[in-house]
C-alpha cells in the first residue's frame, strides 16, 4: 500500500524547519567568533566564570561600550551573540547568588541584547537553544562527535560540571536524531494509509529513544551534583516565578516596566514536545500550561514544527483503526520507551536537585557551614523548583502519568512491562 508517487499531500518534511538531517536541532558548526567590532563583548563572555569568581563581571559588563547590531548579518552571527549576551546577563544577575540580585541590566547589555533576540525570536535570557544547541565545537574538526572531542564555546561558573551537563544534553539530542528523521515517514504513512512505512519508522523511533535514556545516564560520570546544586543552577535560573527576583528585571532602554522570564528547562528541548505531538500524548492544566509557555524559548522554526506535527492526522488513530500487531507493537514500544526517558530522567532530577536540597536543608538545621558549605549556601529559592521555574518533582511525575495514559489498551497476556 505504498503511498502514490504524485500525491503531495503525502510529503510532510523536516526541510523548511531548519532540522538537520544529521544533527537534528543542533545548530550545525556554530560561529567561535564574531565580528572585530564585536571584541569587547566577546572578551567578556568568554571569562563570565573568572569574572564572577572574582567580583568583576558587573564592573566589567557597566564599562562595556553600546554596541549596534547592525554587523551581525547571518543567523550563525546572531545565534552566538545570543549565547554570549546570554551568558553575561546570568553572570551578571547573579554573581554575587540570591541574596544581591540586581533589578536592572545596564542599557549597554540590555539593548543590544534585546535587539538580536528579536532578530532571532528567542527571549533575553540564556535557553536551552543556546546553551546546549549552539555552544559546542569539536577539538579535532575531523574527530567524533563525542564527549572526549566536544568543548564549550562559553561557560558559566561550575568548572567541569558545566561541560558535562550541556554537553550531555547535546549529545541526547543527537541521539534522538534519527527518530527525527522518522517523523516525516510517520506522518506520511499515515495520511497514506502504509501500515508497514509506520511501524518500521515508529521502530526506529523507539531504538532512538533508548539511545536517548542510556546516553542521559553519562549525566553520572561528568557532573557532581554538588557542583550542579551548590553553583551552577543559580545561572540557569530565571526571573520569573523566583522569589529572589520577585520583580522580575528591567531591561534599561528597552522599557521602564520589569520583564519576567523563565530560566533554562530541560522543557525548553523541542525534542519531546515533537514526540508527544505525534503520538498524541496530551498535558493538562498547570503541566500542559508550563510545556507551552517553553514553547516560547525555543527558535521560532522548532516550535513552528510541534505545531504543524500536532494538526496532521492522528497516529493514534491510525493504529487502532488497522489490524496489524506489528504496528500496535511498534506504536506500544515507542510510548514505553518514551515513559522510560521520562522516568530516569525522574531519578536524575532527584540526584541533582531533590536529594542535594534535602542535604541543604539538613545542614542549614546544623549550622555545619564546614560540611559540604558548597550545598548548604545554594539558592533556597530554588529547592522545590526546576530552573524553569516548575515545582519539578510534582510536574514531572504528572507529565510522566500523562505519557502513561496514550498506551493502547493491553490485548496479549504476556506483554512485557519493560520492553
Amino acid at each position: 500500500m505504498a503511498a502514490p508517487e504524485s500525491d503531495s499531500q503525502c510529503l510532510f518534511s523536516l526541510d523548511p524547519y531548519h532540522v538537520s538531517e544529521e544533527l537534528g536541532f543542533i545548530l550545525p558548526d556554530p560561529l567561535e567568533e564574531l565580528p572585530q567590532y564585536y571584541q569587547p563583548w566577546m572578551d567578556i563572555a568568554l571569562h563570565v566564570p573568572e569574572l564572577v569568581h572574582s567580583h568583576k563581571l558587573r564592573l566589567h559588563i557597566n564599562e562595556m561600550p553600546l554596541l549596534s547590531i547592525q554587523f551581525l548579518q547571518k543567523h550563525s552571527e546572531l545565534r552566538l551573540a545570543h549565547l554570549a549576551l546570554s551568558a553575561m546577563t546570568m553572570g551578571y544577575v547573579w554573581q554575587e547568588g540570591e541574596n544581591d540580585t540586581v533589578e536592572k541590566l545596564p542599557r549597554n547589555l540590555a539593548v543590544p541584547y534585546w535587539e538580536v533576540s528579536q532578530r532571532l525570536g528567542l527571549p533575553p535570557i540564556l535557553t536551552h537553544a543556546d546553551a546546549v544547541l549552539a555552544n559546542w565545537k569539536k577539538k579535532d574538526p575531523d574527530g567524533p562527535f563525542d564527549m572526549e572531542n566536544l568543548e564549550l564555546l562559553v561557560s558559566l561558573p561550575g568548572g567541569d560540571s558545566v561541560r558535562g551537563f550541556f554537553m550531555v544534553t547535546l549529545l541526547v539530542e543527537l541521539a534522538a536524531v534519527p527518530a527525527l528523521r522518522n517523523i516525516p515517514t510517520v506522518i506520511n504513512g499515515v495520511r497514506c494509509g502504509d501500515t508497514e512505512a509506520v511501524a518500521t519508522a515508529l521502530e526506529e523511533i523507539s531504538q532512538s529513544m533508548q539511545d536517548m535514556t542510556d546516553t542521559l545516564k553519562l549525566m553520572h560520570d561528568y557532573v557532581d551534583p554538588s557542583v550542579f546544586y551548590g553553583i551552577m543552577r543559580i545561572y540557569l535560573s530565571g526571573w520569573k516565578d523566583n522569589t529572589s527576583m520577585p520583580k522580575g528585571l528591567v531591561y534599561e532602554g528597552v522599557q521602564e516596566e520589569p520583564m519576567e522570564y523563565s530560566g533554562g528547562s530541560a522543557a525548553q528541548s523541542s525534542l519531546l514536545h515533537c514526540f508527544d505531538e505525534l503520538l498524541g500524548i496530551r498535558h493538562e492544566e498547570t503541566s500542559g500550561e508550563f510545556l507551552a509557555r517553553m514553547r516560547n524559548y525555543m527558535p521560532p522554526a522548532h516550535k513552528q514544527l510541534i505545531q504543524d506535527i500536532s494538526l496532521q492526522p492522528s497516529l493514534k488513530g491510525f493504529v487502532q483503526q488497522q489490524a496489524s500487531e506489528r504496528l500496535n507493537q511498534a506504536f506500544q514500544r515507542c510510548v514505553k520507551k518514551l515513559l522510560a526517558f521520562r522516568s530516569y530522567h525522574m531519578k536524575v532530577v532527584s540526584r541533582y536537585i531533590t536529594v542535594p536540597a534535602a542535604r541543604a536543608r539538613q545542614l542549614r538545621k546544623q549550622s555545619r557551614e564546614s560540611e559540604q558549605e558548597m550545598i548548604s549556601r545554594a539558592p533556597t529559592a530554588l529547592e522545590e523548583r526546576g530552573t524553569g521555574g516548575s515545582g519539578i518533582m510534582s510536574f514531572l511525575k504528572t507529565v510522566r502519568n500523562q505519557t502513561k495514559y496514550t498506551l493502547l489498551p493491553e490485548t496479549g497476556k504476556n506483554e512485557l512491562h519493560h520492553s
